[in-house]
This record gives structure tokens, C-alpha cells and sequence, in this order.
């Protein structure tokens, strides 16, 4: 009897340890669970605006190599320009149990519904390149300073024209993206000075020239002139606007021209419409981003320049401000962006204007791309 009473609390016993959570004798205690953020995996889903863009997959490829060489994993997915697949790539995200929500929209007023989703959550978003707007669910912005860069742009104009009446073609991206117009305000802020003073003479937009003696737009005047010059960041659409606009100009309206084109993608369309009018003797054309495509059009002679925004710096602060988060902390902060309803906290990036003269330095040297991934580099 008292055999069978022993075993009897011997179960029970063990049955109360293992309901403890507790190890029976013999048994190896389980793998503890390691915090989000503390090695292993980062509790971070990532959502970008397209593939079929260069500069996304490069966004992509910066993400996964540094997440992977700080031993974190992460999810990215694309929303392909459609803001109901962007908050479908959201909400999916949210589902996975993430903590931060690092997103660069493709509308930045449609996607307020998407970080509103987030923070209802209790998902921290950080907006990524482009800013959300309309919505107080923002809790910071990871950019470069998108003024900064237009006005690089613009002054790379200025530098190379001598003399006046030098024609200039004028072209932005998309009305749907903020940056777009803070691009152009700091394009339009170098140049509006010296279209005033007869260097430039604007030919592919009206609304331009009836604003051309104001040093400062509103954001509807810019909206406005972005109306007649926007490329939709659509390679196909800048083609397509920069041949119509040369099909309109006369004779006079070419022979060396200067064209403010807002990217990369948009800058290499442009210019091979450009090249094949023969009233075209010369044409200086902008860009940013340095994909590789451009960099290789710049040794070639077929784009004048590009802003290199250096996506590791951007990746690492994207990273750096998520990490915080998930620490319980605030990321650094030099400035804020009113998105229209909030003032977001951000600590923008440099930029740097790369030409035929620094691009081995400022590309290759730097380690950006590989001296490989291009012919006649010097």
C-alpha cells in the first residue's frame, strides 16, 4: 500500500514540475527564447514601392547584406506602385508579428492608411526615402535631404552654362511623391536666379514661365508646373514627354541645351531622346541615385551626372532607428518634415555629385560598385 501511494506522489510530483515549466531530473533545461533585436532576428518588415525600378532592387540588396552581416533577419516586400497591394504587404507584415514597420511609399497621402494600420497595431513606423503624409502615424523619416539634392542638380547646370539664353527643359517626378517637390524647390531655388537673369530660357513649360520672376513657389504653384513636366517616374512617360517637347521647340530651342531630370531611370529616357535630334548639339542632363545603368552612361558621355545617395548610409540609419525602437529608444534626430498634419523627426543623409570626373572615386574607390560591373572606366 504504501508502495503504491509513493508512486502515486511521485506522479504528481512530476506532473507539477512539468506544469511549472521545471525539468525532471536528468533532463536538459530548455533553450531560453532570445529577446526581439537581441541577436538572431529582428522583429522588422520592410515594404518598398516597386521592382521595377533599379533603385528598389538596390534598396533591397543593401537591406538584406546588412541585416545579414549583423546577424538579423528581415522580410521585404514590394507593392509593385498599387497602394491597396502596399497596405495588403502591411497588414500581412503586422500578422508576422513585427515591431517596426520601415516603409517608402508609392502615394504618400494613400499610404497614411497603411501606417495607420501599423500603429494601431502598436507598430512602430519609421517612413522610408519618401515621406507619409496626411496622418500623425508617422514616427520618424529615414532621407536624404531631398532639397539638397535638387539644388546639387541644379547648380551642376549652372556650373556648366556660360553666356545666356541657354534653353532649358525642365522635368520632375511624380505629383503623387513628396520628394518630387522638394527635389524641384531645390532645383527651382538655384536656378530661378539665373533664369531671371537671361543664362536660362524655359521651353517646356508654360506654367514655368509665368512664374519664372518667383524666387519662392507655394506648393500649389510647384504642383502647378509639376503638372506639364512630370515624368511619373515612369521611364516610358519621360521618353515619351521629352519627344513631344522636342517635336514642339523650333530650331532655336536646341542646338546646346541644359535638361533638369529628376532621377536616374527618367534621366537615361530623356537623354536618348536628346541624342537622336540632330538640332541637339549638346545637351547637359541631371540625374540621382547612380544605378548602375547611369554610372555607365556617365563614363560613356550619355548622362552629365547623378546625385549619389548612398543607400548603405540610408540602410544603416533605417536599421540604427528600428534598433532603437525595439531598445525602447529614440532614434537621433537634426531635423523634422511637416507631412501635414505632424512635424516628423528625421536625421537626413549627405549626398554627392558625381560627374565623369569623380566617378571612379566617388563610385568604385568607395566601394559602391565594383570597377567590373562597368567598361571604359578610367
Amino acid at each position: 500500500m504504501k508502495k503504491i501511494i509513493w508512486s502515486l506522489v511521485s506522479i504528481l510530483i512530476l506532473t507539477s514540475l512539468v506544469l511549472a515549466g521545471c525539468t525532471a531530473p536528468g533532463e536538459a533545461p530548455a533553450a531560453p527564447q532570445a529577446p526581439a533585436g537581441d541577436g538572431g532576428e529582428l522583429a522588422v518588415g520592410i515594404v518598398l514601392p516597386t521592382k521595377d525600378e533599379p533603385r528598389w532592387i538596390q534598396d533591397e540588396t543593401r537591406f538584406k547584406d546588412a541585416l545579414s552581416e549583423a546577424g538579423y533577419s528581415v522580410e521585404i516586400l514590394f507593392s509593385q506602385g498599387d497602394p491597396a497591394k502596399e497596405k495588403q504587404n502591411v497588414e500581412t507584415l503586422i500578422s508576422k508579428g513585427i515591431k517596426v514597420l520601415v516603409i517608402c511609399p508609392h502615394d504618400g497621402t494613400a499610404a497614411a492608411a497603411s501606417a495607420e494600420a501599423a500603429r494601431a497595431a502598436g507598430v512602430k513606423v519609421v517612413s522610408y526615402d519618401r515621406l507619409i503624409l496626411d496622418t500623425e502615424a508617422v514616427d520618424y523619416y529615414v532621407t536624404f535631404d531631398s532639397v539638397a539634392v535638387g539644388a546639387a542638380q541644379a547648380q551642376y547646370l549652372v556650373d556648366h552654362a556660360t553666356g545666356s539664353g541657354h534653353p532649358l527643359y525642365l522635368y520632375a517626378g511624380a505629383s503623387s511623391d513628396n520628394n518630387a517637390f522638394l527635389f524641384f524647390e531645390g532645383a527651382w531655388n538655384v536656378l530661378q536666379p539665373k533664369i531671371a537673369d537671361g543664362t536660362f530660357v524655359i521651353k517646356n513649360s508654360a506654367e514655368a514661365v509665368a512664374l519664372q520672376d518667383k524666387a519662392t513657389l507655394t506648393r500649389d504653384e510647384m504642383g502647378k508646373i509639376l503638372g506639364q513636366v512630370t515624368t511619373n517616374w515612369d521611364f516610358n512617360v519621360a521618353k515619351n514627354l521629352a519627344e513631344a517637347n522636342l517635336t514642339a521647340a523650333a530650331a532655336e530651342d536646341k542646338g546646346e541645351v541644359f535638361i533638369l531630370a529628376p532621377n536616374d531611370g527618367t534621366a537615361r529616357a530623356i537623354a536618348d531622346a536628346f541624342a537622336v535630334d540632330t538640332a541637339v548639339t549638346k545637351y547637359w542632363v541631371t540625374g540621382q541615385d547612380a544605378e548602375k545603368a547611369s554610372v555607365q552612361y556617365i563614363i560613356d558621355g550619355k548622362q552629365s551626372m547623378t546625385v549619389l545617395k548612398d543607400v548603405r548610409t540610408l540602410v544603416s540609419d533605417a536599421i540604427k532607428a528600428a534598433v532603437a525602437f525595439l531598445d525602447g529608444k529614440v532614434p537621433e534626430q537634426t531635423h523634422t518634415y511637416n507631412n501635414n498634419v505632424v512635424d516628423v523627426p528625421a536625421k537626413p543623409s549627405a549626398v554627392v555629385t558625381v560627374d565623369a570626373t569623380n566617378v571612379k572615386e566617388a563610385i568604385v574607390d568607395s566601394g559602391y560598385y565594383p570597377a567590373s560591373d562597368f567598361t571604359g572606366l578610367k
